[in-house]
């Protein structure tokens, strides 16, 4: 992902609030922490969920693990809908934003946007475009640009410069058609992980996001959050 880079946004759900709120995202559902995965803690989280952003750090076994994830499903092909909205990453530190776009897009049924909303008109001019001419058009948004470097610059730690390698990575989780997609800008396309309901969506994330702690037991840099009705 040579070219463009921003500032890392942090995981952090006010910072995320604002991001949206100010690209023209009506606040009636708003992002929060998720603080474990057992049942209790779930129990915890406002309902319904329709949407859950994963922040995990890319080590050498969750590389190796996405290589032969994705040999596989290329020689198995794979089955998904052509309602899921989904973009590649080519800007360096945009994984946080492309989440969070990945989260409103797929979403769009259940959120309410103010007229004037630039993120809900880069999201209806991008629909019909491939994953790849999604990425180059967010290339080219200045407001979206412009809000994330902001953002970027709220959260309670000191946003990294520019140069420094950053190796945690976000992903989201959403609902589409009853299926549970994983939404990787790193990867060529979604990612299936079965059935799903708009009741048991937070669980089955979860389950998902345990997964991806089991991967590498030693790590403890993962942090979950929710997009909830407020």
């Amino acid at each position: 992902m040579e070219g463009q880079r921003w500032l890392p946004l942090e995981a952090n759900p006010e910072v995320m609030n604002q991001f949206l709120r100010q690209l023209g995202l009506v606040p009636t559902w708003q992002f929060g922490d998720v603080y474990g995965l057992d049942p209790e803690l779930l129990s915890l989280v406002p309902r319904p969920v329709c949407a859950v952003l994963l922040l995990f750090p890319v080590t050498e076994k969750y590389e190796s693990f996405r290589l032969e994830e994705e040999s596989k499903i290329k020689a198995q092909g794979r089955d998904v809908s052509s309602e899921v909205y989904f973009m590649r990453q080519t800007i360096g530190n945009a994984c946080g934003t492309i989440g969070l776009i990945h989260a409103v897009a797929n979403n769009q049924g259940h959120l309410e946007f103010e007229p004037d909303s630039p993120l809900k008109a880069f999201i209806m001019e991008s629909s019909k475009m491939s994953p790849e001419e999604k990425a180059i058009f967010l290339e080219k948004d200045e407001s979206i640009r412009v809000t994330h470097e902001s953002s970027a610059q709220e959260g309670q730690t000191e946003a990294p410069s520019l140069d420094e390698k950053v190796d945690l990575h976000f992903i989201a989780f959403v609902n589409v058609g009853g299926q549970l997609y994983e939404l990787d800008g790193r990867k060529p396309f979604p990612i299936v992980h079965g059935k799903t309901t708009e009741n048991s969506f937070l669980e089955d994330a979860a389950e998902v996001c345990k997964k991806f702690m089991a991967r590498d037991p030693q790590e403890l840099r993962f942090t979950v959050v929710a997009l909830s009705k407020a």
